[in-house]
């Protein structure tokens, strides 16, 4: 698999990496086996997808656990990334940047993912209690004591919300702010053919800064893949569920979207998939650019990291850019 870089310090990994939170969160709980999720993670390392990315939050707890199973007999094949600053309780999430937790929480990651140290620790949200650049200070005195090799933050931004200008302007802010701190070598936001919003001003702002870009849900949550059937429904723990592009009419809505991508697919051969050309689209947004698409299947892992040998062409990229913009129950 093609090889990329993130930040300045030149951390390699596979140009298409692995999203784990669907193993333990947010998805589908009657679908989620931990032995099965255990084998897609070692599909992943078999096809160059070094890159794991999971969280303390997701389970909570146990996607970082599972991982760790993967990581005690792989370590030299992987690059872990791991995030803190969101608390799960009953109903709800909240944001803890203290200091004192930063690094309490970095010693209990380490622990469940089992391994000395944490390739990318990223802060998943700023606590509105606390002055970022404390949290991110925690974070940076991390590295300095050889417990994490770099930095990441994830972008605050409406996911799934109505098209507008500045929608990461605040994530911009923040990234000004910390990189006063200690550097940033990577940033993970949403980016795919349906939410291809952070090209506008987060993209590039990261090029101009060599720093990474993780692209989250590049597959649109799965509805780029062309699996999902409008009204399929799905379980009340599932994200999904409460999405307002996927209802049964916004599903309906947005198949154009997946039939342009299957018409581009088919132009490269019979066992090229929708999900592949989403993804090779994403990949050709800049060399910097590392889709991240949550996977639990084998079937999945190994699909999407074949789309690292995809190239599209300029016919092919002119005909995405054509495509109809995303759909939502807000319209």
């Amino acid at each position: 698999m093609e090889r990329r870089t993130i930040g300045a310090g030149a951390l390699e990994v596979g140009a298409v990496g692995l999203g784990c939170m669907p193993m333990s969160w947010a998805y589908s709980g009657s679908r989620q086996r931990g032995d099965e999720s255990l084998r897609a993670v070692h599909q992943a390392l078999d096809a160059g997808s070094s890159l794991l990315d999971t969280a303390d939050m997701y389970g909570p707890f146990t996607n970082e656990l599972l991982v760790g199973r993967a990581l005690k007999e792989r370590r030299e094949d992987a690059f872990v990334s791991t995030k803190v600053g969101l608390l799960v309780g009953e109903q709800h999430i909240v944001a803890n940047g203290r200091p004192g937790y930063v690094k309490r929480a970095c010693d209990a990651s380490l622990r469940r993912l089992q391994t000395d140290v944490i390739d990318l620790y990223q802060l998943h949200r700023a606590d509105p209690e606390v002055p970022v650049e404390e949290t991110w200070g925690a974070m940076a005195e991390l590295v300095r004591a050889g417990k994490v090799r770099a930095l990441g933050l994830c972008a605050v931004g409406a996911r799934g919300g109505r098209r507008s200008g500045g929608l990461y302007d605040g994530t911009i802010r923040q990234l000004r702010r910390v990189q006063q701190v200690f550097p940033v070598s990577a940033v993970e936001a949403e980016l795919s053919v349906w939410s291809p919003e952070a090209l506008d001003t987060l993209l590039p702002w990261c090029e101009a800064r060599g720093v990474g870009f993780l692209a989250a849900m590049p597959l649109g949550n799965g509805f780029l893949t062309g699996t999902l059937t409008p009204g399929q429904g799905f379980e009340p723990d599932d994200m999904r569920a409460r999405h307002p592009r996927f209802t049964a009419e916004m599903m309906a809505a947005n198949q154009p979207i997946v039939v342009g991508l299957r018409r581009i697919a088919a132009r490269h051969g019979g066992s090229v998939t929708a999900a592949q050309v989403a993804l090779a689209w994403v990949l050709a947004q800049g060399g910097h650019v590392i889709p991240v698409p949550g996977a639990k299947r084998e079937r999945w892992v190994a699909e999407n990291a074949a789309a690292s040998g995809l190239r599209l062409t300029p016919r092919d990229l002119t005909e995405v850019a054509a495509l109809p913009g995303a759909r939502g129950s807000w319209e």
